[in-house]
């Protein structure tokens, strides 16, 4: 499985960014697709995720402000992340989870700074 990763970049408090993860190659067992962070000097941490059947999981700290979705006739996961906070400033990792291994797309940097 191979995941490419796009939409990070810089942005104020208080503004959106989207991201995007495509998945390719041997896509089929894969349970569920979503994104982790890491901060500097903090262990990566789940940010959201979303299961074939569709049902999302968020962290407590991003719940009501970020939006996991999926386009399956693209293989593609989105992350739209609004009201962004300078706590949210991390490199963003797409993940793909089949029952016996986990899939890690290169990291994609979210900095929110005024």
């Amino acid at each position: 499985v191979q995941l490419q990763a796009s939409g990070g970049g810089l942005v104020q408090p208080g503004g959106s960014l989207t991201l995007s993860c495509a998945a390719s190659g041997s896509i089929f067992s894969i349970n569920n697709m979503g994104w982790y962070r890491q901060a500097p000097g903090k262990l990566r941490e789940l940010v959201a995720k979303i299961s074939t059947g569709g049902s999302t999981f968020y962290a407590d700290s991003v719940k009501g402000r970020f939006t996991i979705s999926k386009d399956h006739a693209k293989n593609t996961v989105y992350l739209q992340m609004n009201s962004l906070k300078l706590e949210d400033t991390a490199v963003y990792y797409c993940n793909a989870g089949k029952p016996a291994h986990d899939y890690w797309g290169p990291g994609t940097q979210v900095t929110v700074s005024s």
